[in-house]
């Protein structure tokens, strides 16, 4: 097993991500060999149990309610409609279930509730349960570990000096500090980020100093790709190439050697061979299904024949963490302390981002 290293510079990670890409994904290839089974990836399935309205201004996203995008948002789903949908990706073949809100943050309440009674349905089912759901405090960190959850996601999205050209209404500390009231809890973390938004090889880099100074690193990194959709301040920018998605996989691989790197959203515009050499590269992970929240994502019995054509099969729930026991909700020791932290909302302007709000506007 390679050792995880916590003071990476950002020159050092760039001279590993513009190495002869040859050498680079013989680097990565041998690093991932020795921490992971080459042939074993990890199918999770991604849920969007309230879709749209979120009051944040991600320039890359479509629930953004200040944007025009043809997004049918719905209500928080019932326990029994997340039910069916875990059972149905546990026959497709996934072993994760992740769950997302579109949310600023975690609100004390019955709406929390409802997702903790998710959380417990799930477990129960032998499957591992991720939720992202905004940011969150510790109490209610630990309420989700109580009722089962295996892993919080929550993305740093990019390096801390761009992320102001991407979002003005929170903080990049906002997300350490979220992952930090995570690590207090025995949740496992999931954390990552976009490429493509925009942003300089300089900006990769940073992003990647940012986790591999977490003390541990996530144990899951999703590497996005830009899926830019129509009405989001981001919806001119041009597909990053396939070179670059498989520079920043195999780079993250080599300097994160034990945690499991998810190729996440950009799978539709990546082939079947692209996809291939990302695996080659250290990717262990994919999101199954024909939506990742609200984006187009590749048909799960195209990832199977795509599986089946490479030799790769699908990982068995908790193999790298043990599953956590769940409590009901009549033993809970914890109880909702009403809390109302002041999130940061840093307030500064983005040009695009304001564009699009005024052009959505006018549309409305």
């Amino acid at each position: 097993m390679s050792e995880a290293r916590h003071n990476w510079s950002k020159e050092e990670i760039l001279e590993i991500y513009n190495k002869p890409l040859m050498e680079l994904l013989y680097e990565a290839a041998t690093v991932h060999r020795k921490n992971h089974d080459p042939n074993t990836v990890q199918v999770s399935t991604l849920l969007s149990i309230k879709t749209g309205g979120c009051p944040e201004d991600c320039g890359y996203c479509p629930q953004a309610a200040r944007y025009h995008t043809d997004i049918k948002g719905n209500d928080l789903m019932a326990v029994s409609q997340v039910k069916a949908q875990a059972l149905r990706a546990k026959a497709s073949g996934s072993s994760r279930v992740c769950m997302g809100a579109a949310w600023r943050n975690v609100k004390d309440g019955p709406e929390f509730d409802q997702v903790l009674e998710m959380v417990r349905t799930i477990n129960k089912l032998d499957m591992e349960v991720c939720c992202t759901l905004g940011m969150i405090t510790e109490n209610q960190a630990k309420r989700l570990a109580e009722a089962g959850l295996y892993a919080y996601n929550h993305n740093l999205d990019t390096s801390e000096d761009y992320y102001k050209d991407v979002i003005s209404t929170r903080a990049f500390e906002d997300r350490l500090d979220t992952i930090e009231n995570v690590r207090k809890s025995n949740v496992t973390v999931c954390s990552g980020g976009i490429i493509g938004m925009g942003e300089a090889l300089e900006d990769r880099a940073g992003m990647l100093v940012a986790l591999t100074s977490l003390n541990p690193q996530p144990e899951s990194v999703p590497i996005n790709a830009l899926v830019a959709v129509e009405g989001t301040p981001m919806e001119d920018i041009e597909p990053i190439s396939i070179w670059e998605m498989i520079r920043m996989v195999a780079t993250t691989r080599i300097v994160m050697p034990e945690t499991q790197v998810r190729l996440s959203a950009g799978r539709t515009q990546m082939s079947r061979e692209g996809q291939a050499m990302c695996f080659f590269a250290g990717a262990n992970s994919i999101f199954a299904g024909d939506k990742l929240l609200t984006t187009p994502n590749p048909d799960v019995n195209e990832d199977m024949a795509m599986f089946k054509m490479l030799g790769l099969n699908p990982q068995k729930p908790f193999t790298k963490v043990s599953q956590p026991k769940t409590v009901e909700a009549t033993d809970s020791q914890l109880q909702a302390m009403g809390e109302k932290p002041k999130w940061s909302r840093p307030g500064h302007s983005i040009e695009r981002n304001e564009t699009a709000k005024q052009k959505a506007k006018i549309i409305d």
